[in-house]
């Protein structure tokens, strides 16, 4: 049995990930995807970089996937994030890899199309598997949400399968939200955290 582990912001689901996650499948008997989520206390944090939540991110797998992929909340950080941080030295960083792991059984593998990532992925021992960074990035998704929703023209459904652009017009409030505000993230070691929660 062997299980395929996806870390990733998914925010929002692109085509580039569905392709992502289709080859994955072919790879393993099982693929655990695990959308990054930021929570204070009871409540998950978000931002304009990290704009849906999980729920809505594990909608729009689902709306592709069905049932045939497993999507969980174990990438999870609870704040304060600092304590995560350095990574490896920090007792948090490696709960969080434990978290990753969990339910998982038999062989694995992880993987990301970042050398960077890979690298701290091989540290933690999740067995990365590094393929080639896609040209379409759920930023630039991102950026188009928000130009169409300050009144501009853009291209993003060009972006996203059919079933999730249907899921983010039904949330076109979030969208709007964001697209106002100033992006209240912070990056560390090559990571975005949120602001909020971060010191606690």
């Amino acid at each position: 049995m062997i299980t395929a582990l996806y870390l990733a912001h998914l925010n929002p689901v692109t085509k580039a990930h569905i392709e992502i996650i289709s080859d994955l499948k072919k790879e393993s008997d099982i693929v655990k995807v695990m959308p990054v989520v930021f929570k204070y206390d009871d409540r998950e944090v978000n931002s304009k970089s990290f704009p849906f939540n999980f729920e809505s991110r594990k909608k729009m797998l689902e709306s592709v996937f069905g049932d045939s992929v497993q999507i969980t909340d174990d990438y999870a950080f609870f704040a304060p994030f600092k304590k995560y941080l350095p990574p490896l030295v920090r007792r948090r960083s490696w709960k969080l890899r434990k978290q990753i792991l969990n339910g998982v059984e038999g062989d694995y593998f992880s993987y990301t199309g970042d050398k960077t990532e890979g690298y701290m992925l091989k540290i933690y021992r999740l067995n990365p598997k590094i393929g080639e960074r896609k040209l379409l990035s759920a930023s630039s998704v991102k950026e188009k949400l928000y130009d169409e929703a300050l009144g501009g023209k853009s291209s993003w459904k060009d972006d996203v399968p059919e079933s999730i652009v249907k899921i983010i017009e039904d949330e076109w409030e979030t969208v709007e939200k964001f697209a106002k505000m100033e992006d209240q993230t912070t990056r560390i070691a090559g990571m975005k955290f949120p602001k909020e929660g971060y010191s606690k």
